[in-house]
């Protein structure tokens, strides 16, 4: 029981946590020093593209913090975001069905599919989680590109709706360079931040999770059901990942299946470097959200400081050693207080 509540007290306090302190620190030096090299950096125009350019990711990273924080690993987002998305616009296409909602219930009806699929196999197989998924996002992709295919789509032949979502904006500015605004996109990123933060921190549902999280076989002697929380917890990253592949294609206004597949990394990494611990039980939602805005930043300012895309890889490397050392660090700290307190 110690365990559950340690989790659930981790999730609830109010106060930034030490790792979201130094994201922080880290994104205003990051900003004042592109700020002064190209004072056309600060801009609402790089903000909104900014968000425009990371919804996507920001959808993923909030099903692969749910996922770390019950100590799995899921790599087959990315193909599931594809497949779900792809199996729905050419739906759209052959039946002619030309609605944005519709697509989004489809490509998230086949993301849940694909998600308990993993939970199932993970679950009566006890298998590691990177392993399964590692496998079944071969199969989920190999399947399509063997029965549904890889046909690039291209603007002239998207549904129109998909389009129109893709550039609609809740609020337009101009400037000299022409108009620019801030994408629809931002309303589902509030909605599905609120409703993971509601699932985490105020259902019993959360704290199952982080209680599988610690320790997943003590959980289960605490009456914790491991089948439905993991079919929950996989089939939410597959809703998400049904509902980015959307996002991604009316952004992209081009259906290209090849796409978005080798990008899993980054994602986790953004999550890591948010401070959730790749061993289960901790995690934040704040801090999911620093970290992507700070590979964001790297990724949208490098052109700001005259350097080539090669160094993106170079900040957040660094950044993610530096997480994962100062978690490593900060827990060992722990360790050693624990054990002086037992010792008295």
């Amino acid at each position: 029981m110690d365990s559950t509540k340690q989790g659930n007290i981790k999730m609830n306090k109010r106060k930034l946590t030490d790792m979201e302190k130094y994201l922080l620190i880290i994104m205003i030096g990051y900003i004042i020093l592109v700020s002064f090299v190209n004072p056309m950096f600060l801009s609402f125009e790089t903000l909104f593209d900014m968000f425009r350019s990371g919804s996507g990711t920001m959808i993923l990273a909030l099903g692969v913090m749910i996922v770390i924080i019950s100590g799995g690993i899921d790599v087959s987002f990315t193909s599931i975001a594809i497949i779900g998305a792809y199996c729905a616009i050419n739906l759209m296409l052959k039946f002619n069905i030309n609605n944005i909602y519709f697509a989004f219930l489809v490509s998230g009806s086949i993301g849940i599919f694909l998600g308990s699929i993993n939970a199932i196999i993970i679950y009566f197989f006890k298998l590691p989680t990177l392993i399964v998924t590692l496998g079944t996002s071969s199969v989920f992709y190999g399947f399509m590109t063997t029965f549904i295919g890889t046909k690039s789509i291209p603007l002239a032949q998207m549904p129109s709706s998909l389009v129109d979502f893709g550039s609609k904006n809740i609020l337009t500015l101009s400037s000299e360079h022409g108009n620019y605004g801030l994408s629809v996109f931002i309303i589902i990123i509030v909605i599905l931040l609120f409703i993971t933060w509601f699932i985490m921190q105020k259902t019993m549902l959360g704290r199952k999770i982080i209680a599988i999280g610690n320790n997943e076989e003590f959980a289960k002697r605490i009456g914790v059901n491991i089948l439905q929380t993991k079919l929950f917890i996989y089939c939410y990253m597959g809703l998400l990942s049904g509902i980015m592949g959307i996002i991604y294609f009316s952004d992209l206004k081009i259906v290209n299946p090849v796409t978005l597949v080798g990008s899993e990394l980054m994602i986790i990494a953004a999550v890591v470097i948010g401070g959730v611990k790749l061993t289960g039980g901790h995690g934040t939602i704040l801090g999911t959200v620093l970290g992507v805005l700070l590979i964001q930043l790297f990724k949208s300012t490098l052109v700001f400081l005259g350097l080539s895309t090669s160094w993106n890889d170079l900040f957040i490397g660094c950044i993610l050693i530096f997480s994962v050392c100062i978690i490593s660090y900060k827990e060992k700290l722990r360790n050693q207080k624990e054990l002086r307190f037992s010792n008295q």
